[in-house]
């Protein structure tokens, strides 16, 4: 058994912050965000992935190499032009065996993967999908199951009389290896719109796993800034990379000088550097090397690898990403989104 994770996408409503650094690598508190989905793959005993990407596949390929440093054996199938989600599992067929899982490369789930796997092997079924619930259905296209937990049809944009059920696709599935063959070759093709429904068209059992656990998809800004509220308030667990500390995590190569307020949660990764005066959190990620001066405010906020924030600066809900420099007595305020190497001068307001 191995796996697919798509990870072609070019990020765009991330950006400005994926101009300069793919979706697949950007940091989710303390590590890059596909390497949540290779831990969970590894509960299923799955350590040899196929990489699908497409968008700058070099930066992905310098942080995770060949993935021999993390334990794992990584493939890379490089599109030379987009093939959609279907496309992109069919062009890394040579690379698989009997069962394959495919993730789609901007989910962060607490899925229970081995009892997927279970109910995929047991049912017999040619795909299974993993589907989750959803507070407003109509926005998304619906899976409709039947009591055995088949799936019945598919609903796309769905009308209010549509609105049988509140499950969605969840973007991770399981499928018998042989059935990817039906997908055309080196073509833009998407696995949801056309391999999926052309499966039960032929009459093939298409199971269904409901997963009513925690789901998210990071793409956009307030849901990328939503993932690292839940983690630092544990609503997603992850074993963080520092030492618990006043209610949050300090990793072993930051500096607190004396005088500096921490408020829980946060997370100060390594050769961070927090002023005695300033105050970090609640809810705020400094990644790496992040240097906070005295006075500054830093809330709800994500702050990558080399920023700077100055003197008497206040950050309040926003994402900020590499070798940014925010001067003195600046505002950042709630939905800024700055791309790497921005420079705010000082008094200067964003919101």
């Amino acid at each position: 058994m191995k796996a697919v994770i798509l990870a072609g996408g070019e990020g765009t409503r991330l950006r400005p912050l994926t101009l300069t650094l793919p979706k697949p690598v950007v940091p989710v508190v303390d590590r890059p965000f596909l390497t949540h989905q290779l831990d969970l793959l590894s509960r299923v005993g799955v350590t040899e992935v196929v990489f699908s990407i497409a968008y700058q596949p070099d930066r992905v390929r310098r942080v995770f190499g060949d993935g021999e440093a993390i334990g794992r054996r990584i493939h890379y199938a490089v599109e030379e032009s987009p093939l959609g989600t279907g496309g992109a599992v069919r062009n890394a067929l040579s690379f698989l065996d009997d069962t394959t899982i495919v993730f789609n490369g901007d989910v962060l789930t607490d899925v229970d993967l081995p009892a997927v796997v279970e109910r995929h092997r047991a049912s017999g079924a040619r795909a299974t999908l993993v589907l989750t619930p959803v507070p407003n259905p109509a926005a998304y296209g619906l899976v409709e199951t039947d009591p055995q937990g088949r799936v019945r049809r598919f609903i796309e944009k769905p009308q209010p009389s549509q609105i049988t059920t509140d499950t969605i696709n969840a973007g991770i599935y399981v499928l018998d290896t042989s059935s990817i063959e039906l997908m055309p070759a080196g073509t833009n093709y998407s696995i949801e719109r056309g391999f999926f429904p052309g499966l039960l068209e032929r009459g093939d059992h298409v199971g269904a796993f409901v997963h009513r656990g925690y789901w998210i998809d990071i793409g956009t800004p307030e849901k990328y800034l939503q993932v690292h509220r839940d983690i630092l308030g544990g609503r997603f667990p992850v074993a963080l990379h520092g030492s618990a500390r006043e209610g949050g995590w300090v990793h072993a190569e930051a500096r607190i000088e004396e005088g500096a307020e921490l408020v829980a949660p946060f997370y100060v990764g390594p050769g961070c550097d927090v002023r005695a005066g300033a105050r970090v959190g609640p809810d705020a990620v400094l990644t790496r090397a992040v240097a906070i001066e005295a006075g500054a405010r830093v809330a709800d906020s994500v702050v990558w690898d080399g920023t700077s924030v100055g003197e008497g600066a206040t950050l309040q809900g926003a994402l900020v990403g590499t070798s940014v420099r925010i001067g003195r007595n600046a505002t950042v305020g709630a939905g800024a989104v700055l791309g790497e190497g921005t420079q705010i001068t000082d008094f200067s307001r964003t919101a």
